[in-house]
Formats: C-alpha cells, structure tokens, sequence
C-alpha cells in the first residue's frame, strides 16, 4: 500500500490508537510530535502493544502554535488527520475572535492545502453540535450546531466550535479542492495504549465517591472512534461531511451496578448512591468543576449515529458495558484507581 497519512499529535490518547490501526492496516505513517523526544515513548508503546514492524512510521517536529515544521509534516501526504489539540491554551477570554485552537486548525489546513492534500479529517467535538442545548425531546445529527453566545458555553466548546467552523469556511474558499470531514465524538472512553488518562475517566471515578448522582452519559470507545476517522478517511461519499461518533448512553448506576457484578473484587471500593439536590452537588461530587463544564453537554442528549452507519458502514464494535470494563481495568493498571 503506498499511501500515506499525516496524523497531528501522535502522543495523544486518540491519536495513538489511529496509528495503531493504521500501521495495522499496513499504511504508510508519519505524526507530528512538538518534540522529538517523544518519538521513543511513542515506539515502545506500539511495541508494547503488538506493532513489531515500525518501518512505515515517521516523525516529524512541529507545534499547533508554530509554522516552523508543518509544510515538512504535510508533504507528499495524501491525506491528514488533524487529532492534535494545543498543548497551552488559555481560556481567560472567551471573546477571543482568532483562539490558539483556531489558529492551529487554520495553520495545519494551510499547509495541507498548499502540499495537494487530498482529504483531511478533523477531530471537532459534539459539542459543537448541542452543546448546552435544553431541549429534551430532540434528537441531535450533524445538521445541527450550538450557539458560539449561548448562556453556559464553556470556553472549551466555544473554542472547538469556532475552531470547527473556521476549517469549513477555510475549505469554501479553498482552491485546491481540498476535501474535509469532522468527526464529532461525545466522551470518550476505552483503555489507553500508554497510561493516558482522558478527562472523561474522571465521570467513571464519580462511582467510587459517596453520594455520587444518576448522571446519564453519552460515550464513545476510543477504539472505534479510531476506526471512524479511518472510515472518514477512505471513504469517497464522506467528502466535506460531518460525523457524529456516539456508542450509546450509559448511567452512573448502572456503572455501579456492571462493577459489582463484572469486578465484584471492587465492591469494597463503590460509593452508596445518591442524586445530589442541586447541580452544584454534582460537581462537588466530582471534585473538579472544570472537566465537568466539559462533559456535560455529553450527558443527556439523545443523538443520532446513523449517518456514520449509512455512509461510514460504521458499527461500534464494543459496547458501553465493556467500554466501561476496559476503562476501569486501563485505570487499574495503571494506578489511577
């Protein structure tokens, strides 16, 4: 196979397992790392996980936040898969008009369309598509968009969602031809290649804290957003379209519930349950407010992924129950429970 794929930010949770299945699939990769000196931990983590052949994987230098490394990175790359999020993002501002996130997309995009990049592939967010919405009754596609001023809008979703908007009108005033996709996953959950932990382990810690609430959650298994953006990538009709990337809704409870009976060793450790009477107590409960004003336009929207399964032929291959398994197991491991 003699194509070749760009994938930003080759360290990252996601990131790693993409390449992961794109060096399974006998592709030809090259992944930007802002320094060399992650090349290594990168290495023995496929090793670790399987991947004995690193032929076809390369590194390259180069930061969200810099031109310097980029024309490099994207030359003679037919397609990109733009994962990579800054590392030094301030959301001091949140009427900030030309964000670090923005700034980022726009520059990776440049230099894709300056090189002949045929597609790239952009990890945006769900939140981008309702965000705060309050209308329990709907169900959420791609057709839909949050409100950059509505009340409550974290900075974090304003950001992603200027930055989603800033690639598509990059692309209607592209001469190139270039082609883009999004991918918009809600939380994302599943075992990390390295010890990575991803802010929405922290909701799966809720169930080890007394009082914690029912909070429904939407999530996604890494694994298979992996996949999608590999679908995104190959396949033609996806061109200039959007995904959203949802396994299905899965309660604290019956978390608590799944544990006691699939890890009965951990029931020691699981909190009584309780529904908190303000919203306040939820993040009391969580102990971090901040990655709570993340996740929770995740929590109860009901969402529509049957674009991705029409178009993408994509079917998560793991459900939320063993989604949640892999999670607390990958957490386990590595010392983080």
């Amino acid at each position: 196979m003699n194509k070749t794929v760009l994938v930003t930010g080759g360290n990252g949770y996601l990131a790693l397992h993409i390449i992961y299945q794109l060096l399974q699939q006998d592709y030809k990769v090259r992944t930007t790392v802002r320094s060399l000196k992650s090349a290594d931990h990168i290495k023995e983590t496929l090793r670790a996980n399987g991947i004995t052949d690193l032929s076809k994987l390369t590194f390259v230098e180069a930061d969200l936040l810099k031109d310097e490394g980029w024309d490099q990175a994207v030359e003679n790359q037919e397609y990109v898969l733009n994962v990579a999020y800054p590392s030094e993002v301030s959301f001091e501002d949140r009427n900030e008009i030309n964000p670090p996130v923005v700034q980022g997309v726009r520059r990776v995009l440049t230099a894709a369309s300056r090189a002949g990049v045929k597609r790239i592939i952009l990890t945006s967010s769900f939140n981008t598509i309702a965000s705060r919405s309050l209308e329990k009754s709907k169900v959420f596609t791609e057709q839909d968009w949050a409100e950059e001023n509505q009340p409550g809008l974290s900075y974090y979703d304003k950001f992603k969602l200027l930055a989603e908007k800033a690639a598509w009108e990059f692309i209607e005033n592209d001469p190139s031809g270039m082609e883009l996709v999004t991918v918009n996953p809600v939380a994302i959950l599943g075992p990390p290649l390295d010890g990575y932990k991803s802010g929405s382990f922290s909701m799966l810690k809720m169930v080890f804290v007394k009082g914690f609430p029912d909070l429904p959650l939407n999530i996604v298994d890494v694994r298979d957003l992996a996949d999608i953006h590999i679908r995104a990538m190959i396949t033609p009709e996806a061109k200039n379209q959007r995904f959203i990337a949802a396994t299905g809704k899965i309660t604290m409870w019956k978390i608590e519930k799944l544990l006691r009976k699939e890890r009965p060793e951990m029931a020691a450790q699981l909190a009584a349950r309780e529904i908190p009477q303000r919203v306040l107590d939820v993040a009391a409960v969580f102990k971090d407010p901040a990655k709570l004003e993340i996740l929770l336009p995740n929590l109860n929207h009901t969402i529509s992924n049957q674009k991705a399964k029409d178009i993408l032929a994509w079917r998560p291959l793991f459900t939320k129950e063993q989604t949640v398994l892999d999670s607390i197991d990958g957490m386990v491991r590595d010392g983080a429970l």
